[in-house]
């Protein structure tokens, strides 16, 4: 028995003792194949889960260095079933594999031939696979690449994809360097991609297609404008919103040797397509008379990568599209795969797995992003309201305690305190955010703002012009505002982990002065906003950001936030 940080327990729950002096880097050991369940104070539980374990695999991890880390880091020793079934569960990623045969094309392979016989016994594999060409080996329609590892992952055999990729058509990208200016207009400026950067390149690289999972802040398109270098071919890339599409377009002309003429944006207003084409998830989502009008644009070029920005917010229709996208390279980026529909093996099995995850904290800590301080702010409901929100019907419970007044003259009383600083007021109701914004005469952002004035405004707020600005939803996602410094959180998307993540990410970017980053949430007391905000902070307490908690009347005090 050793004195560790974890307890490891028979029902695959990990227990983690916050204040041990080892628990940061028990913290950084298990990261790869535990998920957070909940963190509370003291100790946070993790648990082992099959999908968990087929990540950790499929990055190289292998059971025996899982094992070593579960008996070092344990505090009492580890059940001895629970260290054999990791072992088992590990161990059935890759026992089929898809791969290609020199005359029957795309084939599903077993190194078990009892595996590949149970598999295909399933009537779930019905349709999808053809003729046995020996005991090990079953021809598989290349068009059913994808529905078919989605069913393996679901029957638990997920199947390891080395059938490989098409080409693609070829069109040269490099990374911008001295000698490439990064606009006709100006003058060339050196850069380079950060380490960790590069590591996630080489990581999606090699493992062909999956998911590169950093924080906000720290450097996405980066890696997405390394990996399309890498591949040199006509490249996809699928994101949020028109917003987030231009933001791309112009990082990907600062940063590589393309021009503006050689990006096409396929959006609501426009219907370009060029070698790397821009297109947003809503515009290929959209059904006319029953159907998805715009899939022609999968089949529009002979794509060699397809990027998924945000792919934690993957609409289920990207999902059957991206089934028949299988013989291209994918690449998923996000700062959190957590997803609020319980999607995460669809993202494994289609876009690929997790091939790169960087601890928050660790680049933090490295200085790439900026260092927050998170501030939950509560609020005592007024004995009027109290009973208005008591004898509410359930569904209308979340929109009173969420939009609840007394909301406003707190928002008013933290911008007080930050007379300095950039910031953002980000909320879910509309109502709400126009009277926040009468009341800090504050420009708002909707989804109801074209396009234009949100990047109008984007650009005043990043110049430093207007030093208050008011947004819904919108802004959540691929928005790249790295001078904001003050996110205030009055309302959100009921308990969404990802919603909070996305929302402390916008005040992240690192600050010129290297100041620290504040993010508050103004939550209503002893209401479901209060449940729902513990919800939210889960995943950032995986990332080892803890709330401080202050009483709304306490920031009547100027130094009470601080």
């Amino acid at each position: 028995m050793t004195d560790g940080p974890l307890i490891v327990q028979s029902d695959k729950s990990i227990l983690l003792e916050v204040d041990h002096p080892r628990a940061d880097d028990a913290r950084r050991a298990i990261a790869p194949f535990a998920e957070l369940e909940r963190a509370p104070e003291h100790v946070h539980t993790y648990r082992l889960t099959s999908l968990g374990l087929w990540n950790a695999r499929a990055a190289g991890h292998d059971a025996e260095q899982v094992v070593n880390t579960l008996i070092e880091y344990s505090r009492y020793p580890v059940p001895h079933a629970l260290l054999i079934d990791v072992a088992e569960t590990m161990g059935r990623y890759g026992r089929l594999t898809l791969a290609t045969h020199p005359t029957h094309g795309l084939v599903l392979e077993a190194g078990d031939r009892a595996v590949l016989a149970e598999v295909l016994k399933s009537k779930r594999t019905a349709g999808l696979v053809g003729d046995r060409i020996d005991d090990e080996t079953v021809v598989v329609h290349p068009s059913e690449r994808g529905h078919l590892k989605q069913v393996l992952v679901k029957l638990g055999w997920p199947a390891e994809d080395l059938a490989g990729y098409v080409d693609g058509e070829k069109h040269e990208i490099a990374l911008a360097s001295p000698t490439h200016p990064r606009t006709p207009h100006e003058e060339p400026k050196a850069w380079e991609m950060r380490p960790y950067q590069a590591q996630a390149v080489d990581g999606f690289w090699h493992g062909g297609s999956g998911v590169v999972v950093l924080p906000c802040g720290a450097g996405k398109t980066i890696v997405g404008a390394g990996a399309m270098a890498k591949s040199g071919t006509t490249t996809l890339i699928l994101v949020t919103n028109t917003v987030s599409a231009r933001q791309w377009r112009d990082e990907l002309v600062r940063r590589t040797t393309l021009t503006e003429d050689e990006i096409g944006e396929y959006s609501g207003s426009r219907k370009e397509i060029k070698p790397v084409t821009i297109a947003t998830y809503q515009v290929l989502t959209t059904k006319r008379k029953g159907v998805y009008s715009h899939l022609e644009l999968l089949d529009a070029r002979d794509w060699g990568l397809i990027l998924y920005d945000e792919v934690h917010l993957l609409p289920a229709p990207i999902f059957r599209m991206t089934a028949d996208l299988q013989a291209r390279r994918r690449l998923g980026l996000t700062a959190t795969l957590v997803r609020e529909d319980g999607r995460e093996d669809e993202v494994f099995s289609l876009i690929g797995p997790k091939r790169y995850d960087a601890p928050w904290k660790d680049i933090e800590a490295q200085g790439y992003i900026a260092p927050a301080d998170c501030v939950e702010v509560r609020l005592t409901l007024p004995e009027h309201e109290r009973m208005v929100y008591a004898t509410a019907e359930p569904e209308d419970k979340y929109r009173l305690a969420a939009c609840a007044p007394g909301k406003n003259r707190v928002v008013e009383r933290i911008v007080a305190q930050h007379p300095d600083d950039q910031v953002l007021v980000i909320g879910q109701y509309l109502d709400q955010l126009e009277e926040l914004s009468a009341h800090l005469d504050a420009p708002l952002i909707t989804g109801a703002t074209t396009v234009r004035e949100r990047q109008k405004l984007f650009a005043a707020f990043r110049e430093g012009e207007i030093s208050r600005l008011v947004v819904s939803k919108v802004a959540n996602f691929s928005i790249d505002l790295p001078e904001a410094s003050v996110a205030i959180q009055v309302s959100g998307s009921f308990g969404s982990r990802q919603e909070e993540a996305q929302r402390l990410g916008r005040v992240m970017r690192p600050k010129a002065d290297g100041r620290t980053a504040h993010f508050y949430a103004v939550v209503a007391r002893d209401t479901v906003d209060q449940d729902f905000a513990a919800h939210r902070q889960r995943f950032l307490a995986e990332q080892g950001y803890a709330y401080r908690i202050v009483d709304a009347e306490d920031l009547e005090a100027p130094d009470a936030a601080r």
